[in-house]
């Protein structure tokens, strides 16, 4: 009799399975309005990072694979929740104003970013987010603030550690992913 999988395949299969199932209560139906921060916890666990912004409370949980997905929940000054989105979007990127929204807007709406850099001729600090561009490509959304932390451009591309690339081993080409 011949098996279909050998026993490392089950396991990896296992794994993948076992991650997957972990994605579910990312989704936009775990918690509703009104719940209390304290449920939402309990159904979500603990965030990946918490911030104040007036009397409302915004907890950030990052997720998905290279941290495609940030999901806020968004609490009103009795700690029960208002909202709970999904924020790495080309829909609410779409939503920041050049030339006035700030840092800690920025912060507040997308969480903290996937990378930090400098670029010294321009004198701008970048914050990039990686997403899927329209719920499809993998992408890298760069946000270029000035000194004063004001968002000066936003840039966005592909996501170059997503992207299939060539390599040649003993002459032969294969595609793979970095």
């Amino acid at each position: 009799m011949k098996t279909l999988f050998k026993p490392a395949q089950l396991v990896l299969l296992a794994c993948i399975l076992a991650s997957l199932s972990g994605c579910a209560n990312f989704g936009g139906s775990a918690v509703t309005p009104g719940q209390s921060e304290s449920e939402i916890i309990s159904k979500l666990g603990s965030p990946s990072a918490r911030y104040q912004e007036g009397n409302d409370s915004i907890l950030a949980y990052v997720h998905g694979p290279w941290g495609q997905q940030t999901y806020m929940a968004r609490l009103d000054a009795s700690k029960r929740l208002k909202s709970y989105e999904q924020v790495l979007t080309t829909q609410k990127f779409a939503t920041v104003t050049i030339g006035t929204t700030n840092q800690e807007t920025i912060l507040h709406t997308f969480g903290k970013p996937a990378e930090t850099s400098y670029l010294s001729l321009s004198d701008l600090t970048v914050w990039t987010y990686r997403y899927k561009e329209s719920g499809v490509w993998d992408s890298m959304m760069h946000v270029h603030f000035d000194r004063n932390g004001i968002v000066q451009k936003m840039m966005n591309g592909p996501d170059t550690w997503l992207e299939p690339r060539q390599e040649s081993v003993g002459g032969h080409f294969f595609n793979r992913m970095r």
